[in-house]
């Protein structure tokens, strides 16, 4: 119902009437204000038609104590569309795209007029990424972000997200011959997967084992490679640890144990990473990794998908 909504304002044309329509319709999903006081008498502003903004109506106010003077206001103050000169109906269709994941190329957005440069969608894609951090860290404050339990084992690995070269070609900066590493804690259970990604400046014991500590609970199942920085540490501290040789073979022969569930993790983050261009900068990394929990940890979860998430969390984050 949802997801036929807003394909339904975002695919017509925008007429006046469509417009009021979709503004009622953000206001009720509390992604717009219903009421705005006026700044100069502290009244309720009324809303009215503007055929020369792009959203067709705007907040005005008209009160005996101005002396004459009228007091207007945007539709969108206060709200997450507040400093964009985009209409309604294509950040709605952005996203949709956004938390669906289809076509989200910058190409195929501009061919079909959502946005009309690179450069806007690419603020629109931050701003987005910015909301889903923001939920991802109000989510640890309040839950910790824990995995593990007697029906749920989780999987170490650390892996590289360098930049890389279109064709090897162009000029490579110290920040792209450096490696990023990448570690991350897969939570399985059944067909649920639960990543945790956390970018480190090391492999060392010091920087991954406080990782673990942190959000994996004692007595949980643990499955790594034998990489130095777990070896003992992980045994003492009431987990239980499995370890696979991968330079001899891909499944441990006497245990069973094996790392493939966080190696194909990996080619999928990697490659939406990549696509997205994520990895420049460290920040941009973190966003990206941000993004990434936030799909499994909140997104899927939610009753009416990843759609109705997003705007929950746009409503935390810009309360009108």
């Amino acid at each position: 119902m949802l997801h036929s909504k807003l394909l339904l304002f975002a695919i017509r044309k925008p007429t006046t009437n469509r417009k009021r329509m979709l503004i009622k319709w953000l206001q009720r999903k509390k992604l717009l204000a219903r009421r705005v006081k006026c700044s100069r008498c502290g009244h309720n502003m009324t809303m009215e038609r503007n055929r020369r903004h792009v959203d067709g109506f705007h907040w005005m106010c008209r009160h005996k104590s101005h002396r004459g003077k009228k007091t207007s206001r945007s539709v969108r103050v206060g709200s997450l569309f507040e400093k964009s000169k985009l209409s309604l109906s294509s950040w709605i269709m952005f996203i949709y795209r956004f938390t669906q994941g289809l076509r989200i190329r910058q190409i195929d957005m501009m061919q079909d007029s959502i946005a009309k440069s690179s450069k806007t969608l690419s603020k629109m894609a931050r701003i987005m990424r910015n909301v889903c951090h923001c939920a991802m860290k109000r989510f640890r404050r309040r839950h910790g972000q824990m995995i593990g339990s007697s029906l749920e084992f989780a999987v170490l690995d650390e892996s590289d997200f360098r930049h890389k070269r279109k064709y090897g070609r162009g000029r490579a900066s110290t920040t792209w011959r450096r490696k990023k590493w990448v570690f991350g804690i897969l939570g399985v259970r059944n067909k649920h997967r639960h990543p945790i990604l956390r970018l480190v400046k090391r492999r060392s014991r010091t920087h991954l084992v406080p990782i673990v500590v942190k959000h994996v609970r004692p007595g949980t199942t643990i499955i790594s490679d034998e990489w130095r920085a777990y070896r003992g540490a992980l045994a003492s501290m009431g987990y239980r640890h499995f370890t696979v040789n991968h330079s001899q073979w891909f499944v441990d022969p006497h245990s069973g144990a094996h790392s493939q569930h966080i190696e194909r993790a990996w080619l999928t983050y990697k490659t939406n990473v990549w696509r997205l261009r994520g990895n420049r900068t460290g920040k941009m990394l973190k966003e990206h990794l941000s993004l990434i929990e936030w799909t499994h940890w909140l997104g899927e979860k939610h009753k009416q998908g990843p759609l109705g998430r997003i705007i929950k969390d746009i409503c935390h984050q810009f309360l009108v």
